[in-house]
C-alpha cells in the first residue's frame, strides 16, 4: 500500500496497488508449479526412490537434494507471497490478521524443512527439529484456510466455501498420515501437498482477480 495525502485534510490515505497483487499472486501460483515439477523431476532422477512409499522429505537428502530443495524454497516463497498480499489487502478482522502471520510463519517452516536437511538420511546430530516442524505445519494448515475464509467471502462467496472446505479436508486427512504404513505414506503426503497448494492457489486467484478488477480489465 502507498500513502497519499488528501488535499482537504493533509492526512495520509492508503491505496491498494493492483500491479503488486497481480505480480505476487502469479508468483504464488508459479511457486506451486515449480514445487510440483521439481518433486516429479526428483522422483525420476533420485536412484531407488519409490514415490509411493518414500516421502518428499526423502528427496531432500543425498546427491540430488538440490532438486527437491529448489521446489521447497519456491513453495516457501509462495506462502510468504500470500502473507504479503494479505497484509497489503486486509479483508477481515483478527482471523485475517492471524492468517497473515500464520502464512509468514508457514513459509518459514517450509524453508527450514528444506534448509535443515535432517530427513531422509537418518541425521540425528544436534537438535533434530523436523518432527516439530511437521506438527506445526499440520496445525497451521488446518486453521489458516478457515482464518482467511471470512475475508475471502468479500471477494466472492466461492472463495470462502473453498477455503473452509480445504480446512475441513486437511483436518480430517492430515492425522491419517501418521497412522499409515511406510509403504504408502509417500503417496499420501503428496495428496496432502495438493491440499496445501490448493489453498495457496485459491487465495492467489482471489488477489489476481481483485487486482484486475481494480484495473477494470477482468
Amino acid at each position: 500500500m502507498t500513502p497519499e495525502t488528501t488535499p482537504e485534510t493533509g492526512e495520509a490515505k492508503v491505496r491498494e496497488r493492483p500491479e503488486l497483487m497481480i505480480l505476487f499472486g502469479w508468483y504464488a501460483i508459479l511457486g506451486c508449479v515449480i514445487f510440483s515439477v521439481m518433486v516429479m523431476v526428483a522422483d525420476l532422477i533420485v536412484p531407488d526412490h519409490d514415490w509411493i512409499a518414500d516421502t518428499i522429505s526423502d528427496l531432500g537428502a543425498g546427491k540430488y537434494e538440490f532438486i527437491a530443495d529448489i521446489g521447497i524454497y519456491a513453495f516457501s516463497a509462495s506462502l510468504i507471497s500470500i502473507a504479503l498480499l494479505a497484509a497489503h489487502v486486509h479483508l477481515g478482522n483478527w482471523r485475517w490478521s492471524f492468517g497473515i502471520v500464520g502464512f509468514a510463519v508457514l513459509g518459514l517452516i517450509v524453508f527450514l524443512v528444506g534448509a535443515r536437511n535432517e530427513y531422509g538420511d537418518d541425521d540425528n546430530e544436534g537438535v533434530v527439529i523436523h518432527s516439530y516442524l511437521v506438527y506445526a505445519l499440520g496445525l497451521l494448515m488446518a486453521v489458516l484456510p478457515w482464518c482467511m475464509s471470512e475475508g475471502a467471502r468479500r471477494c466472492g462467496a466461492i472463495y470462502g466455501k473453498i477455503l473452509v472446505g480445504l480446512s475441513v479436508l486437511w483436518t480430517l486427512s492430515a492425522p491419517i498420515f501418521f497412522m499409515l504404513p511406510t509403504g504408502v505414506d509417500g503417496l499420501y503426503e503428496r495428496y496432502l501437498g495438493l491440499i496445501a497448494m490448493a489453498a495457496v492457489i485459491t487465495l492467489a486467484t482471489l488477489f489476481i482477480k481483485r487486482g484486475h478488477n481494480m484495473q477494470g480489465d477482468w
